[in-house]
């Protein structure tokens, strides 16, 4: 057993792996955000698009956002590698990092929806909401609608929300959208991700005919902090890391949503190791994905039509 384990090894890590964005495109004189950058598959995402052109890293916390900034401008030789203070869990955080980045850029090309928090015990963000569903959607939701005009006007533009599988497990609880009826932090977070796939269809439809493009995405089971709030889930990832995604091997579909050639025209799309994926039957609810939009602007104390 030993032997033929061996024996296969490379065999399951290249199965494990999974997809590869094999785009080679270029982003000079572009401008790309990655939120949640400073860690994991963020991380990975923004060194691979630095090899391109400029990226901006919108973290909470600014010194590993820094540490991470340096690491890749000395790999990558890109000095356009820039930290900016973004807090999803507070809307003034939120609105000052939009304030600030269009009084210092002129254009915005790519915003990747990345960062995210898991399992975690019942918390609120600063506006009350629940945390997963404050910070992994809503936090997001805002932003893309803060930096919308941007974006339109530096067409052609794409939108690319790291959602999970776990959308599966996910419904919108409209009747308790923010756990306080009763609360599971594994439900919560699948709620949450089911939230970016309708986010995603929403706004592909509201774009229709419009140069920008929003896709979703599943980057697979990667090994990466997100777990930490979880003392077992954190045992498991150790244990069966072997079988898990490196930051890098998860990155892939989310640079692929980024800035592959053949996804310029498509949109509204759900992908999962570089190539079209399953939406349950939730995630393809239109109706649940209007109700979804109005109530988050509502939340949000925002107008978008």
């Amino acid at each position: 057993v030993p032997v033929l384990l061996l024996v296969a090894a490379p065999y399951i890590r290249r199965y494990v792996a999974g997809g590869q964005c094999k785009s080679t495109a270029r982003l000079e004189g572009k401008v790309a955000i990655v939120t949640g950058a400073n860690t994991g598959i963020g991380k990975e995402t923004a060194r691979d698009l630095a090899r391109r052109g400029k990226v901006i890293i919108a973290c909470r916390d600014i010194a590993k956002a820094e540490a991470a900034a340096s690491e890749i401008r000395a790999e990558t030789g890109n000095q356009q590698v820039i930290v900016k203070k973004l807090d999803l869990a507070d809307t003034k955080s939120i609105r000052e990092f939009a304030e600030k980045f269009l009084a210092e850029e002129k254009e915005l090309h790519i915003l990747i929806n990345n960062a995210g928090v898991m399992l975690c015990p019942y918390s609120k963000t600063a506006d009350g909401f629940e945390m997963h569903l404050g910070v992994n959607h809503l936090g997001h939701f805002l932003l893309t609608f803060l930096l919308l005009e941007c974006l339109k006007q530096s067409a052609p533009a794409r939108i690319v929300n790291v959602s999970s599988l776990a959308h599966h497990g996910g419904r919108i609880r409209f009747h308790d959208l923010h756990g306080e009826k009763s609360y599971n932090r594994g439900l919560a977070y699948c709620h949450s991700k089911l939230a970016n796939v309708l986010f995603t269809r929403e706004l592909a439809r509201r774009l229709q005919g419009k140069s920008q493009r929003t896709n979703a995405l599943h980057p697979g089971s990667v090994h990466s902090e997100l777990v930490r709030h979880s003392f077992v889930m954190t045992w498991l990832w150790k244990l069966f890391s072997f079988f898990l995604k490196t930051p890098q091997e998860g990155a892939q579909t989310t640079v692929y949503c980024a800035v592959a050639e053949e996804l310029d025209s498509v949109t509204g799309q759900y992908f999962s190791d570089c190539q079209p994926a399953y939406v349950s039957p939730r995630g393809r609810d239109d109706e649940t994905a209007k109700k979804l939009w109005s109530v988050s602007c509502e939340l949000l104390g925002i107008q978008w039509d």
